[in-house]
């Protein structure tokens, strides 16, 4: 008969002030989740009970600057009396305390005597406040409830970081949408339009796909996306420019069907397909070649997008990727940006060219990365 389950239950769980400690990271932990979703009325909702277990105090509250978002415990009648106790924390900032005196209360029994209450502060603007509520005062209780709330602003100050992340990357998004080129769109419609009365069919074809093309890369949701989303999107681009190029343009697609469900940023393989056209091959003589390879490398997946055409001089390249915006060059250094701030530095473009030899860019992607959904 094996012991070895008896030892286990009678081994003890480290020191008491080991289960203490995993026992108040625990609890933050779980508060930390609505704390990084910015401080709204839901957000405090979800958390305050955490909060207030860590302060093991009756009752805790949590404010913005106009009133109370959310209070847990009891007392919750002396919510009214609040924004009094918030004026004297706003105004001159720091941590204040409150007595018996500013918590009128005709209850005998009610615990909420004495009140502390500590500012949250994001980039050095006081956003809200932190406020513990206890039947008489102690120094435990009021270093506690200032260490909390600094750990309370530190996850609202990560949430306002991540907000101004998306806000960056839907600018970089919108200014990448401003450079899909003009001349394309005209060039496209004008190739429609030669068809018209020549081969009608073809011609509402292509107008489809048109539509279809400037939907997609027009739309108003969404960081990421599925690389068979994007890949379908450049077949509309590369139809289109087929149709203007005729038989100078030739394209191989070479797509593992594994990687299809991959997450990628929003238009990051697209504006490589359309310099490629652009920059490689509508400057070069004799037929274009383009070939885009998708391949499944066990925990990442590799797309390759590489031309035959004029090529381009590296410093120039370099230039792009370091976000030059004197370059007509769609957005190289805006997919490069958005695909090291997803995945990581080791996840940015690879260019190889030479003048006169053609051009490959190689862009590398985790198949899993936490956070990153379409």
């Amino acid at each position: 008969m094996s012991v070895w389950p008896r030892f286990l239950r009678r081994t003890p769980l480290g020191t008491e002030a080991d289960r203490a400690t995993f026992h108040t990271l625990h609890t933050a932990s779980l508060a930390s989740p609505a704390l990084r979703e910015g401080l709204t009325t839901t957000s405090a909702e979800r958390s305050v009970k955490h909060l207030r277990a860590l302060l093991g105090s009756p009752a805790v509250a949590l404010t913005d600057t106009a009133g109370v978002l959310a209070w847990d415990g009891v007392g919750s009648h002396h919510t009214d009396q609040v924004p009094d106790l918030l004026r004297p924390v706003f105004e001159h900032g720091g941590t204040r305390t409150a007595d018996s005196g500013d918590l009128a209360c005709v209850d005998p029994t009610c615990p909420v005597r004495h009140a502390i209450a500590t500012p949250l502060v994001v980039e050095e603007r006081m956003v809200g406040a932190l406020l513990a509520f206890a039947p008489q005062p102690t120094a435990g209780l009021l270093l506690a409830t200032h260490e909390v709330a600094r750990w309370v602003s530190g996850q609202l100050e990560l949430a306002e970081l991540d907000a101004q992340r998306t806000r960056a990357m839907e600018a970089e998004v919108r200014a990448l949408r401003a450079q899909i080129s003009p001349h394309f769109i005209y060039n496209s419609l004008g190739a429609i339009a030669s068809f018209v009365r020549t081969d009608p069919d073809r011609a509402r074809e292509l107008l489809l796909e048109f539509a279809d093309f400037t939907r997609y890369s027009f739309r108003s949701h969404g960081e990421f996306t599925t690389l068979a989303e994007e890949l379908r999107s450049i077949e509309r681009y590369l139809l289109l420019e087929q149709a203007r190029f005729g038989d100078r343009l030739r394209v191989t697609l070479q797509i593992a069907p594994e990687v299809l469900p991959v997450t990628v940023p929003f238009l990051c393989i697209q504006p490589l397909a359309e310099n490629a056209v652009r920059h490689g091959l509508e400057a070069a003589e004799g037929v274009g070649h383009l070939s885009i390879v998708a391949r499944d490398l066990g925990q990442e997946c590799v797309i390759e997008v590489e031309d035959n055409g004029v090529g381009e001089d590296p410093e120039r390249v370099r230039r792009a990727l370091a976000g030059d915006e004197a370059l007509d060059s769609v957005g190289l250094g805006n997919v490069d940006a958005r695909l090291r701030n997803a995945f990581g530095d080791d996840y940015g473009l690879v260019v190889e060219t030479a003048r006169g030899a053609g051009t490959k860019v190689t862009v590398r992607v985790p198949k899993f990365a936490p956070g990153v959904h379409a």
